[in-house]
């Protein structure tokens, strides 16, 4: 191979090997979400739904604020989607933004986590 050649597929190599730490960073890319949790009533119930939810694959960590009633998601997105995590908080018996609670897991709840019931 002459020099010029040589140089044409190092930068191309070069390309390629860059392109591929790019691809391989993007799909490690953690998302961010707040979501309301309006049907959540105490203490036990953001307890439930960050020890739950933080065992999901794919979620890195749950933050929830009690008195905002919200909570903040970090997860791989490469790896779950914000969709899911509101569908397993609803499994769970509680609302997920528009995610209404799954009706037969609300009602197997604690007294003091349904709404109108404290």
């Amino acid at each position: 191979m002459d020099g010029i050649n040589m140089e044409a597929m190092m930068k191309k190599l070069f390309t390629v090997c860059i392109l591929a730490l790019f691809s391989f960073g993007c799909s490690n890319a953690n998302a961010k979400a707040e979501l309301k949790l309006e049907s959540m009533m105490c203490g036990m119930c953001s307890a439930t739904i960050e020890d739950e939810i933080s065992k999901l694959d794919g979620v890195v960590k749950v933050e929830i604020d009690d008195e905002k009633k919200t909570g903040v998601f970090t997860y791989k997105a490469s790896v779950i989607n914000l969709s899911s995590i509101e569908t397993a908080i609803s499994k769970l018996g509680y609302s997920a933004n528009d995610t209404k609670a799954d009706p037969d897991a609300y009602k197997v709840l604690s007294k003091c986590c349904q709404i109108g019931t404290r």
